[in-house]
């Protein structure tokens, strides 16, 4: 007996659409808003605005309300579709297809052709909700024993008059230097990312769609999507309030008693900050240096809140719940070393390439570009914030690359090969990718740091199965990783044409990110399976961490006299050697002086793992240590030519000087070079206090 063919994924899309597609003609049918015009295909109707929006008052207020909501939820499907039809490839499916991509760019038409109906369905039915009265109350209570004919010309009269005056208000209210609106009703958020207000609010408006979603902001600097149908241009001295009711009136058509999601995660402060403080993107959106997508970075932010988000802080061991041993930390008495520990997410990646990335005007000095990810789960960040330095062209300044592999002198922030460890069991878990620009204005001389657009991969499928190891083109989004719909340069959209091919062209020019997924073979999963539970780094520094690994399991389990002991640990490299995560150039020191001396071993002592371990202590006390404490180091400053510069001369001199004098001893008894004062953390190793900061409760 032949068993039934499977079907492909692109097949599943495809039968995903037609179920979809056959939804859309019985929507318009119920709503008996427009006849059916048979297309190309004979199956779905051509939809004229005009006639909808002369039939639509045939459809009773509950009805409207309810197609309106089925409209929404169709869009939704459709969007969904249409993302799970773009991250396919013709190396997913099970057998061989003919005309793939054709078959594929044919299902994209179809899809743009269904959204652009139900928006255009949905646009109507919002419009609808707004009625205008064109007489006032006298035309209610006028006796019809006493009109004459004059009485009724004038009010006809008085009809296009008011007819014309409301055509003028609908001009004034699309006129895009027009920015404050006041609400001439009451809305409620239908979903998160719309913003709820009252009647006689003014409202800032940010972006005028072309759906009828406008991006409002209220007086307390909440910003959300709000309908144009609820709102009137706000006349300053001129017309009143009272006098704008007169006539217009409006049929609230939203859920009573919806409200927008209040988010409680413990870093929102840092996003709502950086939602809050945008007069610096507003300004510069105004003056079209940045597009109007462009937000302050929200993982920057929260990377300058304090350890929470950095490398060293997850650099540190756990505790189990019991709170009584390591929970990432285990002695293997067989092997003399830790134990390896699996986690659900353990993979390795890189960052490609970013293309059509929008270039800041001329008023704006851009000193870094670059892109910032972590683990997250659409609500909380799961894990630090690694950062990835880009390198362009000047004249190609929208294409980002970075280093497929640090080896050398490169320094390690250009390294686009990165690890992802964890065991969060979220379902959402995926990477989110941030693209950033560090600025400063030519004008002001201010700095800051801005989002260029986010991307979201998300890890596993909807089966709990962990996504394919492959390259993933994502689409970037505008706004922060909390806002919906936003995109990055919103003019794109403005200037493509109706057709299907300006819009598949316009997709072209949409800002993309390029990050390939990596297969682990049987030696990078031993390699990942020793580092912490929870960190996302460079490739380039990996055996460094594992150095640190082995160091910590040696005090903490092996060397220690009792396991109820708290004391100091007299160790400098376990004391010291996370604060290397938060600056980068000392991690290129320490790698650039072990490769030094790893190519003077033998291949005995490369097998010798006591060995290499007493080796790299030594090569630490000799690179790192001594420039950890010496006032001859500048601060560390991020994006900073000229400190930066100052730093990697101070540093290269040292490991010149450390090479030739066998070591740094020289170096710290010379009366030339001077160091901070001396403190005890600076040899001690405290591993309570640092459970005690990770975990609060210890």
């Amino acid at each position: 007996m032949s068993g039934r063919r499977a079907r492909g994924p692109l097949q599943r899309v495809q039968r995903r659409s037609r179920e979809l597609q056959a939804q859309v003609p019985g929507l318009h049918g119920s709503a008996r808003l427009g006849s059916a015009r048979p297309g190309a295909h004979g199956v779905c109707p051509v939809l004229q605005v005009e006639e909808l929006r002369e039939e639509s008052a045939a459809a009773g207020r509950g009805q409207r309300r309810a197609l309106w909501q089925r409209c929404v939820q169709l869009q939704r499907l459709l969007d969904e579709n249409a993302n799970a039809l773009r991250g396919l490839s013709k190396a997913d499916e099970p057998a061989p297809v003919g005309n793939y991509n054709q078959r594929k760019e044919e299902e994209e038409k179809l899809l743009l052709k269904l959204s652009q109906q139900l928006q255009r369905l949905t646009l109507v039915l919002d419009q609808d909700n707004v009625t205008r009265s064109y007489t006032g109350d006298e035309k209610r209570h006028k006796d019809p024993q006493t009109e004459d004919e004059d009485e009724s010309e004038v009010e006809e009269s008085s009809e296009e008059e008011d007819s014309e005056e409301a055509d003028e208000e609908d001009k004034l209210l699309d006129d895009p230097t027009v920015k404050e609106c006041v609400a001439v009703g009451n809305f409620s958020a239908q979903q998160e990312g719309d913003l709820t207000f009252t009647k006689g609010e003014v409202l800032l408006i940010h972006d005028k769609k072309a759906d009828g979603w406008w991006v409002a902001e209220n007086s307390k600097g909440e910003r959300g999507l709000v309908p144009r149908t609820y709102l009137a241009a706000h006349h300053e001295g001129g017309e009143s309030q009272e006098e704008s009711e007169e006539h217009i009136e409006v049929v609230d058509e939203t859920a009573d008693g919806t409200e927008i999601k209040t988010r409680t995660d413990s870093h929102w402060s840092a996003v709502r900050r950086a939602i809050a403080e945008s007069d610096t993107v507003e300004v510069l959106a105004t003056l079209g240096a940045v597009p109007a997508g462009f937000r302050l970075s929200t993982l920057f932010q929260l990377s300058e809140e304090g350890d929470q988000f950095r490398a060293s802080h997850f650099l540190q061991p756990e505790l189990t719940p019991s709170q009584l041993a390591f929970k990432d930390l285990v002695w293997n008495p067989e092997r003399n070393t830790i134990y390896p520990r699996p986690t659900r997410v353990s993979l390795v990646g890189t960052v490609c390439s970013c293309r059509m990335i929008p270039v800041p005007g001329a008023s704006v000095q851009v000193l870094s570009r670059h892109v910032r990810l972590c683990l997250f789960d659409g609500t909380r960040v799961l894990s630090n914030i690694h950062t990835v330095r880009a390198t362009w062209q000047p004249k190609n300044p929208q294409t980002w690359s970075f280093s497929p592999k640090v080896t050398g002198i490169l320094p390690s922030l250009l390294d686009g090969d990165f690890f992802v460890r964890s065991n969060s069991v979220s379902s959402d878990i995926g990477l989110l990718l941030e693209l950033g620009i560090t600025f400063i204005r030519n004008s002001t001389g201010e700095r800051g740091e801005l989002s260029c657009g986010w991307a979201f991969l998300k890890l596993f499928t909807s089966n709990g199965m962990p996504v394919p190891s492959k390259l993933y083109e994502l689409l970037l989004n505008g706004g922060t990783p909390y806002e919906r719909g936003v995109e990055v340069d919103p003019s794109i959209s403005r200037r493509a044409g109706s057709g299907v091919l300006h819009q598949l062209l316009t997709l072209k020019k949409q800002p993309v990110l390029v990050v390939k997924l990596r297969s682990l073979s049987v030696q990078s999963k031993d390699i990942l399976n020793l580092l912490p539970e929870t960190l996302i780094g460079s490739m380039c520094y990996i055996h460094l961490l594992i150095f640190y690994r082995q160091l910590l399991g040696d005090a903490l389990l092996r060397d220690r006299i009792s396991m109820q002991s708290t004391d100091l640990i007299c160790n400098p490299v376990l004391a010291t050697f996370p604060q290397l995560m938060d600056q980068p150039d000392l991690m290129d020191a320490l790698r650039s002086a072990w490769a030094d001396r790893e190519r003077t071993l033998k291949r005995s002592e490369k097998r010798d793992q006591e060995f290499l371990k007493s080796l790299f202590v030594l090569v630490y006390h000799d690179s790192v240590f001594p420039l950890l404490h010496s006032t001859l180091l500048p601060e560390y400053k991020w994006a900073e030519e000229e400190s930066e510069a100052s730093r990697w001369k101070v540093i290269a001199d040292f490991l010149k000087r450390s090479r030739e004098n066998d070591g740094a001893l020289q170096y710290l008894l010379s009366s030339d070079n001077t160091h901070t004062a001396f403190d005890i953390s600076q040899l001690a190793y405290d591993f309570l206090g640092e459970l005690r900061k990770n975990n609060p409760g210890v």
